[in-house]
């Protein structure tokens, strides 16, 4: 396997490449190509692979006819869930990529193998119009025809030179060549990467949370606002191999919603292991009649929804027991709500939130009063500001416990200051995400840090959850000796005094000789 300097040097070489693809190209508009690409590389090395293996040796499925190849679709389509003919695999494509026609060569290959996934029943929920929205013919990718394909062209040159083993079965460089790209549209201000991109180490930290509630028993992870799906990638990489885990998520923009699908294949998760659904979670939830064992999710801040304008939400069974829905303008807590519901009974759940949540009034206010008379808030975390792409100010993170026992108090932890610098944004370390999970675990106070407060003294603050309302900010400010300060500035005082008495004699002296030669 390739070690992660060699790695790093693959992922720099890529970015190099593409951002210069990109200059004559608006970033949102090339940004689901690429990864397209990406995906598409992944699948046919993925299907030749699998086919190879069970032939003699020096079979290559790649240079079969098309015809030959037609009588293993069924079979194919089955296990893997798609079917690719040898034509439409991408090393032959990329051997078609000076014909004048490219853009409709790479068009047809998409369509076909969307329409394989159709007549694969087993899979044609997860792979359904997969590649459906990806056009290689739309001007956004140059003003000629000749233009675009140079554009389409140099991608499919990029991915090919990938020196890439795909029989090695620990080797997950399709997923995390994914996640670097992720990372860098998100960073460079691409507008769709901003949009779905979790930072790395806080899905980290969400999932370390969730997996030291539920050590070994989580069987089922959500994500109800699941965006490219990395929150729910995380448990892939800081589970036990062994354990067998359903990933589920939901996402309302379908270009994302596809990339969401895409990622989970690129990271090697069958398509039997997850379920992400297209639509609104808030309006036309998906996975209504499941519950689950963790729930981790960074929900769109603050963004405008239904409400009360939709006399049948209140009576909603998500939204009913608060008595109360999320204002129109501010969806935040319907979030909340809906997640709460979708817990099983000793369920948790880690939520990225915007900070208002916890003490703005009004509808808020009523939600957060039954949340907290309800035993159902364990935890709530201050981050540090500016890490979140498109979001300068510090966000929180609330975990709700649906089993929460004996314990009715609330633990609030301070951890704004638990942060690196790098590049224009603060991120989270290893060691800052180590020490946030120990201080959830231990469950203590700690100056300045962490606070734990019971019901009533909430109750009392008029179920305001800011952070700072219960944890004191540490002064930094160096100690002041007062009896040293007085005594200098009686230093000062008498030089100033001493400093004007010699200007007045110099005057006066000045003045005498003046009237002196009058």
């Amino acid at each position: 396997m390739a070690t992660s300097k060699d790695q790093q040097k693959t992922f720099n070489a890529i970015w190099g490449i593409l951002e210069r693809l990109r200059a004559g190209v608006h970033a949102n508009d090339i940004e689901i190509h690429i990864i397209s690409i990406l995906f598409y590389r992944f699948v046919s090395e993925k299907l030749t692979a699998y086919i190879n293996q069970g032939e003699e040796e020096g079979f290559d499925y790649a240079t079969l006819t098309d015809e030959q190849a037609e009588q293993a679709r069924t079979g194919i389509a089955d296990e893997l869930g798609y079917f690719i003919l040898p034509s439409d695999l991408f090393c032959n494509i990329y051997k078609k990529r000076n014909d004048p026609d490219f853009n409709l060569t790479v068009n047809g290959a998409y369509r076909r193998f969307d329409e394989s996934c159709q007549r694969a029943s087993r899979s044609a929920k997860n792979f359904e119009d997969l590649l459906n929205d990806i056009d290689f013919s739309t001007p956004k990718l140059g003003p000629t025809v000749a233009a675009r394909n140079k554009v389409i062209a140099d991608i499919f040159e990029v991915f090919n030179n990938l020196d890439i083993d795909y029989a090695d079965a620990d080797n997950d460089i399709f997923g995390d060549i994914y996640e670097f790209l992720m990372h860098k549209f998100a960073s460079n201000g691409g507008k769709s990467g901003g949009e779905f991109y979790t930072p790395q180490e806080v899905s980290k930290l969400l999932t370390k949370l969730m997996i030291k509630e539920h050590p070994g028993k989580i069987r089922k992870v959500y994500d109800p606002a699941c965006g490219s799906g990395s929150l729910l990638l995380q448990f892939r990489k800081q589970l036990d191999p062994s354990d067998r885990v359903k990933y589920c998520g939901q996402e309302i923009n379908v270009t994302t919603y596809n990339i969401a699908r895409m990622n989970m294949i690129l990271h090697g998760i069958e398509y039997t292991d997850f379920d992400i659904e297209l639509g609104d979670t808030l309006t036309d939830p998906k996975h209504r009649d499941e519950q689950f064992d963790a729930v981790v999710s960074n929900p769109p801040y603050s963004i405008s929804w239904e409400g009360d304008s939709n006399p049948t939400l209140i009576n909603d069974e998500r939204f009913a027991p608060a008595g109360v829905l999320a204002p129109k303008s501010k969806a935040d807590l319907a979030f909340t709500m809906h997640i709460l519901y979708s817990l099983a009974d000793d369920g948790t759940a880690a939520i990225v939130e915007f900070p208002g949540v916890l003490y703005r009034g009004g509808a808020e206010q009523k939600i957060r009063k039954y949340l907290v008379d309800h035993n159902y808030i364990e935890t709530i975390i201050l981050l540090p500001e500016n890490m979140f792409y498109g979001v300068s100010i510090a966000t929180c993170i609330l975990i709700l416990n649906k089993g929460k026992a004996d314990d009715d108090n609330i633990q609030f932890i301070d951890a704004s200051d638990r942060y690196v610098h790098e590049g224009n944004k603060n991120k989270l370390s290893d060691a800052d995400i180590d020490f946030i999970t120990k201080t959830v675990t231990d469950r203590k106070d700690v100056p300045y840090v962490s606070k734990i407060v019971d019901k009533d003294t909430i109750a009392g603050e008029e179920y305001n959850l800011a952070v700072s309302t219960y944890v004191e900010k540490k002064d930094d400010r160096p100690d002041i000796d007062i009896d040293d300060l007085n005594a200098r500035l009686a230093d000062t005082v008498a030089n100033e005094n001493k400093l004007r008495a010699d200007i007045d004699a110099i005057i006066e002296e000045f003045v005498k000789e003046w009237e002196a030669q009058k």
